[in-house]
């Protein structure tokens, strides 16, 4: 945060200066900027999808991520670790992991280059920034960074508001939970010259024994309007500091200890105090955006982002060979330690798109390139029976990633009512990994290259919005997926999707049903196989498939309520696979192999529902109560009910008040509490089995959720 000081000096200025030359308007700018035209679907476009604007993210925000800003959106199940919303968290979308969901900021790709996972916790409280989101369900458009193979999620952060403002948005509640925002803006300065920063802190005990966090961000942009041409620098940063929770808790003690973190155990049964992950990121983008003339305008992106950071962990009982670490004497061959396990990464690039727009036609060619270097690297930093040099580092592994692409769309109006439209992309990734920390001979050079088509068509009659699409899409594996084997490599992912729809908005109701097929080629599964250093890793499978109804709408039943709620019903399948069971009853060992057909996808609940009462008891003040259920989801792809997550329901009530005053722009309260009905739920899990004792033996741990807890939220806005 050392540049937290230097920002809020360089917008003060601003900020004054703009109270004299602001532009007499109270609007806000909030054309879809063209850095996420080349990821974002349009209305005419034929792609389900939720927007969800400034307003209603603004109403929400009161400390949790963005996992639980978007869980009443279709088919969303939002888990956290730590129990409360807060430190590490993550979302499925159709029962699709974070890992194959593509997340972009301004349109810069943001997932992960390596495990493509998102971490949204190294971005605190990014949406008090935030001006829209957009969930993609299914493989959507084109777009940039790892390919959406289920999901996407853009996120922009570009508005401009035409008067300055300042906001101070402080949020407490259970578990000992605080944020505290300072947001402040310039407003257009003469017309052409706009700045905005904000400073963050998000602090909580968690629900989970230890499982702390302390979150830490800026951010900063400022952008200056030419006639025709736009420049606008942004950069923000986020640093995290999370006790680790993640190896959720036993089955055995899930009814007597829900709150059970069992990470940082010492061998003197106290809790190792530094059992943390620590992590920085830093987030640079430039953008240029030129309007030629009436028909063509074109957006120049660069980024860089950096991040360096290390969990630190305590171990027990573990081999110094393993930490190419020489026996401090014949019978000394193991020992208790801490240890620090090391990223250090660099990823930049540049996006382009011009966008052509005339009469029956709307074009739009874009692509770009980037690239990732990572260094893995580990200390031991302590050993209770010694042994240890200083500093010592028992692994330094590097990898390189190259990604490209390049698309082409064109929206074509046959008609005012009927559109057409195609998209074609080409992406070629080449990927080298030089070792693995349990098997730093493996040496990985592969190379792919994709076409991405996609096509459909739009129709509005009595206004409604009738759509169908077919997409492509293929995916690259990710790091740990090439540690399988070296002479057994993973094939890359295939994907071809459906999508049939209908929607439509009034005033008073509006409506969407959405029928999808998804039918996967060697998708990537977790099956039990230990591959050459005995670490679990996922294995293609032939065939498997979503299919499933999206069903969502909203009606004003008085001037005082309103109801509104959405179902997403489906099944996910996996035709046949073998699944692999460590046999511990063998003197060597082996694993007993499965066979399964037609079973159900992990961690792929057949029903999720959402619904939402909102009355409005006087025009300042409105309550809300939002419901959700989950059915049952299965931790292994066996659909054994004795490995599964139980089916839920749960709760919340949200409370919003203007206060009527004269002295600000405005103040607002905002209440929410969660899982008012005190509900024991469980949205996330993992198992494994093995055999002993001549029966097939399983362990499931669970990500459990706090009961009633609440946060209470006073934003003040100049």
């Amino acid at each position: 945060m050392k540049h937290v000081s230097f920002l809020v000096a360089l917008a003060t200025p601003f900020f004054l200066q703009a109270q004299k030359n602001a532009v007499p308007t109270d609007s806000v700018r909030i054309l879809m900027p063209l850095e996420i035209v080349g990821v974002r679907a349009t209305d005419k476009q034929p792609f389900t999808k939720t927007n969800i604007t400034k307003t209603q993210i603004e109403l929400l925000n009161t400390g949790q991520d963005i996992p639980f800003v978007l869980n009443q959106t279709p088919g969303v199940v939002a888990h956290s670790d730590a129990g409360n919303g807060i430190g590490y968290t993550g979302l499925r979308i159709r029962g699709t992991d974070a890992t194959r969901i593509n997340v972009t900021l301004n349109g810069i790709p943001y997932n992960d280059a390596e495990s493509q996972g998102s971490f949204l916790v190294n971005i605190p409280d990014v949406l008090s920034s935030t001006n829209s989101i957009q969930i993609q369900r299914g493989v959507g458009t084109s777009t940039n960074g790892a390919g959406a193979f289920g999901a996407s999620l853009n996120i922009s952060t570009h508005e401009t508001a035409d008067k300055p403002y300042a906001e101070f948005n402080n949020s407490f509640g259970s578990f000992n939970s605080w944020k505290n925002t300072i947001k402040l803006g310039s407003g257009l300065i003469d017309g052409k010259f706009s700045v905005d920063a904000r400073l963050s802190r998000i602090t909580s005990d968690g629900f989970m024994e230890r499982a702390t966090s302390n979150l830490q961000a800026f951010y900063f942009s400022a952008a200056y309007y030419a006639k025709k041409t736009t420049f606008r620098y942004t950069t923000f940063s986020g640093r995290n500091r999370t006790y680790q929770a993640w190896n959720g808790v036993p089955e055995a003690l899930l009814a007597t200890n829900r709150r059970f973190n069992g990470l940082g155990l010492q061998s003197n049964g106290d809790f190792y105090p530094n059992q943390t992950d620590n992590y920085q990121q830093h987030h640079h983008q430039f953008f240029i955006t030129h309007t030629i003339n009436s028909k063509w305008s074109i957006n120049l992106a660069n980024y860089l982002t950096l991040g360096k950071g290390y969990y630190e962990e305590y171990r027990m009982n573990n081999r110094y060979s393993a930490y190419n670490l020489p026996n401090p004497s014949a019978t000394v061959t193991r020992t208790d330690l801490t240890r620090q396990l090391w990223l250090d990464n660099q990823f930049f690039g540049q996006n382009i798109t011009v966008h052509y727009k005339h009469k029956a036609n709307e074009i739009t060619f874009g692509g770009g390139w980037n690239q990732y270097k990572g260094l893995h690297y580990g200390y031991v930093l302590w050993a209770a029976n010694g042994g240890v040099p200083v500093n010592h580092r028992w692994y330094n592994l590097d990898a390189l990633k190259a990604d490209r692409n390049m698309y082409a769309k064109w929206l074509h109006s046959v008609q005012p009512n009927l559109q057409l439209f195609v998209d074609l992309q080409v992406r070629n990734v080449q990927y080298q990994m030089n070792g693995f920390r349990n098997n730093p001979s493996l040496l990985i050079d592969r190379n792919f290259t994709f076409f991405n088509p996609k096509a459909g068509i739009s129709y509005q009659k009595n206004g409604v919005n009738y759509y169908a699409s077919v997409a492509v899409a293929n995916k690259e594996p990710n790091r740990d997926d090439f540690e399988v084997s070296s002479t057994e490599q993973p094939l890359h992912e295939n994907l071809v999707n459906v999508e049939l729809g209908a929607e439509k908005k009034t005033k008073t109701y509006s409506f969407a049903a959405t029928v999808y097929g998804m039918w996967y080629r060697n998708q990537l599964i977790l099956t039990g196989r230990v591959n050459d250093v005995g670490a679990y890793t996922r294995i293609n499978v032939p065939k498997s498939y979503r299919i499933g109804v999206e069903l969502q709408g909203s009606y004003q039943l008085a001037k005082w309520l309103q109801a509104s709620g959405n179902i997403a019903l489906s099944d996910n399948r996996i035709t046949a696979f073998t699944e692999f069971l460590d046999n511990y009853d063998t003197p060597i060992f082996t694993q007993d192999k499965v066979a399964h057909r037609n079973t159900a996808i992990a961690l792929s609940p057949s029903c999720v529902a959402n619904a939402n009462l909102q009355f409005t008891v006087i025009p300042q003040f409105t309550v809300s109560t939002n419901a959700q259920y989950v059915s049952r989801q299965f931790l292994d792809n066996t659909e054994n009910k004795a490995r599964s997550l139980r089916a839920y329901w749960v709760q919340d009530i949200r409370l919003a008040y203007t206060v009527p005053q004269k002295f600000c722009k405005k103040i607002q309260i905002l209440g929410s509490v969660q899982n008012i009905w005190n509900r024991k739920f469980e949205p996330n899990g993992y198992t494994f089995s093995y055999v002993a004792g001549g029966s097939v033996v399983t362990e499931n741990f669970f990500f459990p959720m706090a009961g009633t807890n609440a946060m209470l939220a006073v934003n003040v806005t100049l």
